[in-house]
């Protein structure tokens, strides 16, 4: 199956084009990737932050 994809690819006149379409793929889910980590590690940031605000409140409230 692979091979025949290959030589689909390699008949084709425009080589270019298709190295840049496959080229601007792994792009693409490489900056999803990247932003998903990143917005991960920030939503986890922000819980920490808040169950600290809210049990430093808590705390206070009843002292």
């Amino acid at each position: 199956m692979l091979k025949k994809i290959f030589n689909r690819v390699k008949s084709q006149k425009g080589m270019s084009g298709v190295l840049v379409a496959l080229l601007l793929v792994i792009v693409g889910v490489g900056l999803v990737a990247g932003v998903q980590t990143y917005m991960t590690g920030a939503s986890s940031n922000i819980q920490t932050s808040a169950d600290t605000a809210i049990t430093a409140a808590t705390t206070a409230a009843s002292n």
